[in-house]
């Protein structure tokens, strides 16, 4: 069953999880080299896809990126 989402934007996180992640000081291939560990794979190239809102991310990716960047996954979605 395809995906059905309304809008150009297909995330919520996006712009949030760029400012978390530089802030941090991670880079994308950072993120995605250590989500791949934990068994979630990512390629880098997908992170800048989430980050300007052009990639949808699953509930396995959210905490994943969470648990990464040490944070709570609420945050993601504080602006």
């Amino acid at each position: 069953m395809a995906r059905i989402i309304d809008g150009d934007q297909k995330n919520l996180i996006g712009g949030n999880l760029k400012k978390i992640r530089t802030k941090l000081k991670v880079s994308q291939q950072e993120l995605s080299n250590k989500l791949e560990l934990l068994g979630v794979y990512v390629c880098r190239g997908s992170i800048s896809r989430i980050e300007d809102y052009s990639r949808t991310v699953t509930d396995i990716e959210l905490f994943a990126i969470a648990e990464v960047l040490k944070i709570d996954v609420k945050e993601l979605y504080q602006g």
